[in-house]
Order: structure tokens, then sequence, then C-alpha cells
């Protein structure tokens, strides 16, 4: 037996899902081998070099909380960073950075070809190993055969891929990259479903070429940001670069509308289904044809690089109608391109194959994360990689799988969906997909998931002592503000006033008062040294004030939380016979016969399965039934 060809876990594809979980199983002691097709690729950024945005940005301080590694690159080189949603409620408030999109691969190279129980070889995976119920392993191209005791499959946008632009189409992977063309036959012969799913990206442009003076320019925040909770070194406002916004306008719709049969799009070649949330621009405005205009951002792509990114302009229009349509755009009416548009449609595993492990149902031994799962988006394939790295080795280990609950993350939400609601489209993670998004805040990531991240043996002993300091110090403050009272001065009064509020009556907490709007802890530190002396950094004051000025609507969701918590912990035996449950509609029937949830608060959340079928496997349940033991 070559021992050289064997390992604890191997990992297919070098993406941002890949990374993240051969990052985890290598971190939580496992010998991993990950195989991609091309090393200088890992990590790429074939579509927009950003990292975060509305959800995601906190799916990346989960990632972070829980040990991974996409916030800590992310935080080092970016070009612009920048809170998003500060106009509105902190449950929706969430971090976007504009990356250097040849730096963040770079660094991301670096860590994966340096991380001690990781090796890193280029191939193509045609086949798996399989023996019965269990997959042993993987088989590559040039005929080499490594093993292994679990196997992630994370091939993003490459398996059976295809570059559509106007009527043509043909093999290959983004950025110009080789498609993966032998491992979609193959699963599909174990037996796996799968279903084409298509996405794109927008041309890039010349930025020697472009008039920004008719452009709106878009600045980061000159605020401490940063992704990792472990970061302290930040990059100077002065030192980012800014963004640029334009408008689309009554002659880029016209140029659309007369080609539009010739968009790969809208003439039957594309047959995968497209991003509901991230449509082509030929897409938006068939969609909305009572919106006059459209929103673009003009990015750079890195500070080597002439390159701009047109955000918001994906397309598969032949390259002829492009150059029109972009030169319709004010400041681009002489933009030269350094990359045309176009689609990709690729293969994606059905969601109804894999469970809330990441699992394959009928395989034992293989995950799969990322786009190959469904989802869309850099954030969602990097938290994908992470969870099915970490289950994949505690399955080796013997012990429980991590299972996140919706309450507890926005991952937890994305697994959720993607299991018990399921896709026919690119997912894509948003606030108003979590119920709980007031306890899924940006702020407390940490609180909510650094003790799972070391419990699983993820998170490092000293980066989880310095969360358990800094929760003693919330603690500590906490407890002061509410037992110690703002004395009625004139002082205090004049403050008071020229916030809007009348005269302080009587003794008020300082812990009550912050609950006001427009009073800050900081601005305390007048009234009472000892608060001052604390020493409390933003983000830990942010915390307290979000805490209390909240404070009611937090207990809300945590009371809502609990019950359905309820039904998590009601759990449905193995074996349950969903098929001959006299009172279960048909469809139900069907529905979690195939899916088989673990527990009643899953089985509820499925599509098809009604709350009266809901309370029918209650009973059963509760009385020890006779179709399930």
């Amino acid at each position: 037996m070559n021992k050289n060809n064997h390992f604890g876990v191997i990992v297919v594809g070098g993406g941002h899902a890949g990374l993240e979980a051969s990052f985890a199983c290598a971190h939580m002691g496992m010998k991993t081998l990950l195989i991609t097709l091309n090393i200088k690729m890992m990590a790429n950024m074939p579509c927009n070099p950003s990292i975060g945005g509305s959800a995601k940005g906190i799916v990346v301080r989960e990632i972070d909380a829980l040990g991974g590694m996409m916030g800590k690159i992310a935080d080092k080189n970016y070009l612009q960073m920048k809170m998003l949603n500060v106009g509105k409620g902190v449950a929706v408030q969430c971090l976007r950075a504009q990356e250097d999109k040849l730096i963040y691969p770079h660094l991301m190279q670096e860590e994966a070809l340096n991380c001690p129980n990781l090796t890193v070889i280029e191939g193509e995976v045609i086949d798996l190993i399989f023996s019965l119920h269990r997959i042993d392993g993987v088989i590559l191209k040039d005929g080499t055969s490594y093993y292994s005791k679990a196997t992630i499959l994370t091939t993003g946008t490459y398996m059976q891929s295809e570059i559509l632009v106007g009527h043509s189409k043909t093999f290959g992977g983004p950025d110009g990259e080789k498609p993966s063309l032998g491992l979609s036959p193959n699963l599909k012969k174990l037996g796996l479903k799968l279903y084409r799913l298509k996405t794109g990206t927008p041309p890039r442009i010349k930025k020697e070429s472009i008039d920004f003076s008719k452009t709106i320019p878009q600045y980061g925040d000159k605020r401490n940001l940063a992704f990792s909770y472990e970061t302290k070194t930040y990059i100077p406002f002065e030192q980012q670069y800014p963004c640029y916004l334009i408008y689309t306008n009554a002659k880029t719709h016209k140029i659309i509308l007369d080609n539009l049969e010739k968009s790969a799009m809208y003439s039957g070649l594309v047959k995968g289904i497209g991003p509901r949330y991230c449509p082509s621009i030929e897409d938006k405005i068939v969609r909305f044809k009572d919106k006059e205009r459209h929103q673009l951002f003009l990015e750079p792509e890195s500070v080597n690089t002439n390159s701009i990114y047109l955000q918001g302009f994906s397309t598969s229009m032949p390259k002829e109608v492009q150059i029109e349509m972009v030169h319709s755009l004010p400041g681009l009416e002489k933009a030269e391109f350094l990359k045309y548009a176009y689609a990709i449609e690729y293969d994606a595993i059905d969601t109804s194959e894999f469970d809330s492990t990441l699992q394959i149902k009928k395989y034992n031994g293989l995950y799969i994360a990322g786009q190959i799962c469904g989802t869309s988006g850099y954030e969602e394939a990097a938290a994908l990689g992470l969870l099915a790295g970490i289950n994949a080795t505690l399955k080796i280990l013997n012990k429980p799988p991590l299972i996140l609950r919706r309450d507890q993350s926005y991952i937890g939400v994305m697994i959720d969906d993607l299991v018990f609601k399921g896709t026919k489209e690119p997912y894509r993670l948003l606030s108003s997909r979590a119920e709980f998004r007031l306890l899924l805040r940006h702020d407390n990531a940490d609180i909510r998931l650094s003790k799972i991240g070391y419990e699983v043996g993820l998170l490092p002993k000293k980066r989880y002592e310095i969360f358990e300091n800094k929760m003693k110090n919330i603690e500590k403050v906490t407890s002061f503000l509410k037992n110690n009272y703002i004395s009625v001065t004139n002082k205090a009064n004049e403050y008071l006033n020229n916030l809007g509020y009348p005269n302080l009556k009587g003794g008020v907490s300082y812990y009550d008062l912050i609950k006001r709007d427009n009073v800050y802890l900081k601005d305390l530190y007048q009234f009472d040294e000892q608060i001052k002396n604390f020493n409390l950094d933003d983000e830990t004051i942010q915390e307290i004030e979000i805490s209390a000025k909240y404070e009611g609507y937090i207990l809300n969701s945590i009371k809502q939380a609990e019950k359905q918590k309820k039904l998590e912990d009601m759990i449905i035996p193995l074996n349950f016979d969903y098929l001959n449950c006299d009172g279960l509609a048909l469809e139900a029937r069907q529905k979690l016969d195939e899916i088989k949830p673990y527990n009643i608060g899953q089985a509820s959340r499925i599509s098809g399965v009604n709350p009266s079928d809901i309370n029918i496997l209650i009973y059963e349940i509760s009385k020890g039934s006779k179709y399930g033991k």
C-alpha cells in the first residue's frame, strides 16, 4: 500500500469553497489533499473582486468566528472597505470590501501551499472510487488514484462548463480556464441528479479610456473596519480607492431591446437557470420595463492593472453589440475593452441529494460545497466549504456533526434553505431569508459562533481565550451601566435638552439612558470617569449599545427562536415510514420520504408540507408511532 496516496480527506477544487474546506480539515489535524486544475488560479475571482455585501458580509464574519480564513485574507489588501445600510437598522448592516483581484488569490495560495497537514497538487478528477454505498477516493484523468476516508467536491462552475457569447457556445471554464469534462457523467452513473445552472460576468474596461468626470465617486468609510476579529491593522482611508456610480439610459435600453434575439439568454441557447438576484443587463431591461435607468458601478480590479469592472452589466450579447451598449453609457463613450462579457453554464447537484451536514445521502464519505450545491457567490461557497470540511473531519473522528440552526447563523439559514426548501436557480443569501436577522448581526458573530468553533477544534485556544476575556469585560461593563445612575444635574439636563429630551425627574441608569435615540456610550464619559476607564474598543462599545437599544426586540426574537427550537428538538426516527403514514397528504409523504428531515422543525420548512401534516407527525412521534421507532 502506497501511503503517499492515502489521506484523511480529499478536496476536489481550489476555489473559495475548496480552500476553506481544505483549511478546516488541515487545521483540525486531518491529513488533507487538495486537487485543483491550476494552482495559480486558486481563490480566483472570475466575477466581481469583492468580498461581503448584503448578508454576505455577515457570513464572512461567521466564517471568521468559526475559525475560517476568508475574513483574515480579505482584510489584508483591500482597495476599499465600507459598511453598507448604515441608514437602516443594525440587523441589515454589513461590510463590503473591494478586493485586489491579484493580491487576494496570491495570499490565499501562499496560505494553502504553506499550511501544515495540507498537500496541494494539480490534476483533473474524472471519477470516484466507490464500494457499495461508500466513496473511498478519486481517480485522476492520468489514471492516478488517491484514497481517503472522506471526499469533498467543490468544483465551482467548472463541471461540463460552457461559455456563451451571442449565438456561440464552447466548452470552457471561467476566466479562460479549462472546463472539467469527465466528472459529471460519472456522477450521473452513481445515480446522482444533476441540473444546469447559469451565471455571467460583465466586460472589463481599460481605465484610461473612461471619462470619470461624468461619474459619481463612491468612497469607502473613514473609520477602521474589518471582517476578522483578529485584524488590528487597517488600510488608511487616504490609501483606499474610490469606485464610481453611473446609470444606464434610454439609448442603452433601446440597443439591448433591438438586439435581444442575439443574446445567448434570449436566443434559446441558454439551458441553465440564471441567478434571480444578479440578472444580466438584458434580463433587467426586459423584467423591469418601467425602470428608466439602472445603476452601474465602475470598480477597480487591482492596483497592478488598469482593468475596471463594470458592475451590474453582466451580458451574453455578441461582442459587437457589447461595444455599442457600453459606448452608450456616460463616461464610456470611448471605452476600450480589456475583456468581453460572457455567460457560463455548468452542472450542479440537485439539493435533494445532500443532507444538512453537506454529505451526499446515497454515499457515505462524499461531501459537496460551493456552487456545485446550487449557490452563487464567493462568500456562500466559502461558508459551505468550511462546514463541509468541519463535518467531514468530525465524521472521521466519530464525533457528532455540526448543524447550525437558523437562529445561530446565516450559514445555518443557507444550508437549511438548500436542503429543505431546495433551489432551481443559483441561490444567493439575502437578509430577508433570515427570520431571526436581528439575532444574526454583523457585530455579534463571535458571540454566536466562537464557542462552537472552539469546541469542534477549529478556533485556536488563544483566540478563544481572547473572546472569553471580551465577554467577561462586556458583562462587567453592562452590570456597571445597569447598576449606576446619572445624577440630576444641570449638566445632565443640558445634554438631554440638546437632544430634545425633557429634564430628568429622578435617577436613570446609564443602561436605560443608552436606550434613548442619539445617546451613546462615549457621551456618558463626561458624567462618569469610571465608564471611560474601562478602555473599551469601538466594536465592544457598539455591541453594548445595540444590546441596550434593541433589548426588547432582541428578547422577542429570542422567544420566537426558542419556540422554533422546541420543534427542532422533536427528533423524527430515522426509519419513519412516511409513505404509509395515515393522514399525511400525498405530496407531503413524497417530499418527506425524499428529504428525510431529522426533526419536526426541518419538516415544517419543506415545500409541500402543510401545518396539518406537521400536526400528524407530532402526534405520531409523541405516541411512539407504529410508523417509526
